[in-house]
């Protein structure tokens, strides 16, 4: 509030209320500057992936393909239609009048025509199921299990994205607090070159020794140069991951860790393995529709010359059939017999896949939580360290004011405090990506 006081003393009255104006704008576009700030969750990286990958669209297809073949096997109990038509010629047909004429009564064979020799036939003939022994809804249940499996391995296809989402995320959070400690060095190096000029003006020190610190600022500059180039291709990666232009204003967190994280295994690769083994038995009990009986009626509509069995009938007309039959299949050689054999040796091949499995993810989840441990062990003394750190630093700074040890040797107890506090991030992040690394190898979702 001084400041302002002074500034507004310092300049004309007509520009006071100018500069007044401009604090004021500058004081209320202050938060707003920070709540625009953007902020990327590792989950929302997760989502967007899942949406935009090229992948994602093949669930909607799978859906729609299973509800069009899903109508074509409903459609069975419906009845068929089919047109024909025939022309047929026999070479011999049977003649009453040779058999008649034996007979004595005079005349007779000459009352009676013979058979055509040509026989025309147009019909519609309609087909209509009665019971098919559960062969459709077999069917449609196989169909059912056929979806849910193509859904599963497209969702099991982008869960491998999270790994390569994980590695560019976490990095860019270790290059963000890179930089950070990198700035701050480097301001702290300005400082000291310039403090350290006006005791070389004054014959306190040497060239030598302002030249050690420069020579420590290109270093921090070329790194801060490098950490810019390889921000830039991670975010580039990232985003073509996301499908989301990310630039480098944005900010990557670490996710919350309040899920807990225990040893049930809940990958989509596990429940793949349980549909598999569904879609196998729905295919048990299509084998098995085979065996029963189906009944079934039909008719035909039909004009023709003769028309229908009507063979005496030498002249087109029109005439109907109607029927009804049964069809069993009382013995196939044990074919059945032998595909369902078959089915119970591919389930005993799934279960033997996803327990190898199983087995696989758990010492990964092994491995993976001796990590943490280890991890959580190193924090724990990182604190002490950088506390040390500071004091050593602290201690030799005054040592090279009092000329006691050289600036090689008081730069080196700036760099290894600065390599403390590194260490202490990369710590932190990559705990956070064990953590995360654990929950993606047991199958469960993070906040």
């Amino acid at each position: 509030m001084k400041t302002y006081n002074y500034l507004i003393y310092k300049y004309p009255r007509h520009f006071r209320h100018s500069k007044l104006l401009f604090l004021f704008i500058l004081m209320i576009s202050g938060p707003v500057t920070l709540h625009a700030q953007k902020i990327l969750t590792l989950k929302e990286c997760y989502d967007r992936a899942m949406i935009t990958n090229a992948l994602a669209g093949e669930k909607e297809a799978y859906s729609k393909i299973s509800q069009l073949k899903d109508n074509n096997l409903s459609k069975g109990w419906l009845p068929t239609l089919d047109a024909n038509g025939s022309f047929v010629y026999n070479s011999s047909v049977i003649d009453m009048s040779s058999v008649l004429g034996s007979l004595p009564i005079p005349g007779i064979a000459d009352a009676i025509k013979p058979l055509p020799h040509e026989q025309y036939k147009i019909s519609f003939d309609i087909n209509q199921v009665f019971y098919d022994g559960g062969a459709i809804k077999g069917a449609r249940a196989l169909e059912k299990a056929d979806l849910s499996i193509n859904e599963k391995q497209t969702e099991t296809d982008l869960y491998k994205l999270r790994g390569q989402i994980n590695t560019c995320y976490f990095n860019l959070m270790l290059l963000s607090r890179q930089k950070e400690l990198l700035n701050n060095y480097l301001e702290l190096i300005i400082k000291r070159i310039l403090s350290m000029q006006s005791a070389l003006n004054n014959g306190v020190i040497i060239k030598s020794d302002i030249d050690v610190l420069t020579a420590e600022k290109i270093k921090l500059e070329q790194q801060m140069s490098e950490n810019e180039i390889r921000k830039a291709y991670l975010l580039k990666i990232l985003s073509n991951l996301t499908g989301t232009e990310i630039d480098a204003t944005t900010e990557f967190t670490i996710p919350p860790q309040t899920v807990e994280l225990t040893n049930e295994l809940l990958r989509p690769e596990l429940q793949l393995f349980d549909l598999r083994k569904e879609q196998l038995a729905a295919g048990m009990k299509v084998i098995e529709t085979k065996r029963m009986p189906k009944a079934f009626g039909f008719a035909t509509l039909g004009y023709g010359n003769p028309p229908g069995s009507n063979f005496f009938k030498d002249e087109f007309a029109p005439y109907y059939i109607l029927g009804a039959g049964v069809k069993w299949n009382i013995f196939d050689w044990n074919k059945a017999k032998n595909e369902k054999q078959v089915i119970t040796l591919q389930q005993e091949i799934i279960d033997n896949r996803k327990n190898d499995l199983t087995y696989n993810l758990k010492r990964l989840l092994e491995s993976k939580n001796s990590e943490i441990k280890s991890l959580r062990a190193l924090i724990e003394t990182d604190s002490e360290l950088i506390t040390l750190r500071k004091r050593i630093t602290s201690a030799a700074e005054s040592q090279y004011e009092n000329g006691t040890i050289t600036a090689t040797e008081y730069l080196n107890e700036m760099n290894s405090e600065r390599q403390a506090l590194v260490n202490f991030e990369i710590h932190k992040i990559n705990l956070s990506l064990a953590r995360i690394e654990y929950l993606n190898i047991s199958g469960k979702e993070i906040e």
